[in-house]
């Protein structure tokens, strides 16, 4: 394989349209690209949670998710391609329920934010459910892959639970929601 990315500047976009791995060129502003644009903007996100070292037992799934991510950015490059599978689905939610199952039932709704991972884990909660309604516009449109579609939502709920045991990590407790 030849070197993927030799050529950074190429001016093709300056026009308002890109380029799709099937050669198709369209518009920046189509639900397809803006889906890649929130995917990618996730895994960053995930890049930025994992720089503040979070335990081996979370930054190992986040980094399996990182690839994830990026063949779900390779799904949506080439239309008609499906790289998420029914297994990532199945992982994530094995990843839910060991996680979870560590963590007290919750009365009340949590509030976003705590020490460092945690606030980054739960930016990464908002920016997914955005990825995965962007991914459910270009279903409506064109079709998305339904392993996909859930691997986004189990996704956010992974991310969800690790906020919360960032949070709660070295005695912490997590800011709960006041009513009122």
């Amino acid at each position: 394989m030849g070197h993927r990315l030799s050529k950074i500047v190429t001016r093709t976009g300056d026009t308002g349209t890109t380029g799709l791995a099937s050669g198709e060129r369209v518009a920046k502003t189509d639900v397809r690209i803006q889906a890649m644009g929130d995917v990618d903007e996730l895994n960053s996100q995930i890049g930025v949670l994992l720089s503040l070292k979070p335990p081996r037992a979370i930054a190992g799934p986040l980094t399996r998710i990182q690839h994830e991510l990026f063949n779900l950015g390779g799904e949506l490059a080439l239309p008609g391609a499906a790289l998420v599978t029914d297994a990532d689905v199945a992982a994530l939610e094995a990843d839910v329920a060991a996680f979870n199952a560590r963590l007290p039932p919750l009365k009340e709704f949590v509030l976003p934010g705590g020490p460092p991972a945690a606030a980054a884990a739960h930016l990464a909660r908002a920016i997914c459910r955005r990825a995965e309604r962007a991914l459910w516009a270009v279903d409506r449109r064109t079709g998305a892959n339904a392993a996909a579609l859930r691997y986004l939502n189990r996704l956010s709920d992974l991310l969800f639970v690790l906020a919360r045991t960032l949070a709660r990590r070295r005695g912490r407790k997590e800011i709960i929601w006041a009513r009122g």
